[in-house]
């Protein structure tokens, strides 16, 4: 799919202002609301927009803990990684997950209620045989930057 600027707009504006109106989203750049609302529902069958959503504060919620884990597999088969895949949608404190290249096989993002509840899921993982052999701990004690808007005019050159 071709973008141009309006759709780069779009979606910048988008990712960081995820409830703004179609109207004003229209006024932001500069179209009229119905060829701003064909744009929008192109990008959402195209699949370039997954979804909608709202970013929670969750200190404001309660106590939690973020954890970084770092994940090697017992061994490097198709199978396996399909079964640790597989197995990772299964655990709700598993927020995220990347594949990688190079020394680790994963990076899971962790968000639970405190240290313990975290090392019972990490012993549970290690129960249910989903491949696990290592893995690295690493708890944030603080967050620096988390917008989770992607840098849309550096990755598309688009000033």
């Amino acid at each position: 799919m071709q973008l141009d600027q309006r759709d780069l707009d779009i979606l910048r504006i988008l990712s960081a202002e995820g409830r703004i109106t179609k109207a004003a989203l229209a006024d932001r750049i500069g179209l009229s609301p119905t060829p701003c609302w064909d744009r929008l529902k192109k990008l959402e069958k195209s699949g370039l927009i997954e979804s909608y959503g709202a970013r929670i504060n969750l200190k404001k919620l309660g106590p939690h803990v973020t954890v970084f884990v770092a994940a090697e597999l017992a061994d490097h088969t198709a199978a396996s990684f399909y079964a640790f895949e597989t197995a990772m949608q299964h655990y709700d404190e598993v927020v995220a997950c990347w594949a990688l290249g190079g020394g680790y096989d994963y990076l899971m993002q962790i968000v639970t209620r405190d240290v313990d509840s975290y090392q019972r899921l990490i012993d549970e993982m290690l129960d249910a045989r989903i491949g696990l052999s290592r893995y690295f701990t690493y708890i944030v004690t603080k967050p620096v930057k988390g917008n989770i808007a992607p840098p849309l005019n550096i990755l598309f050159n688009a000033g």
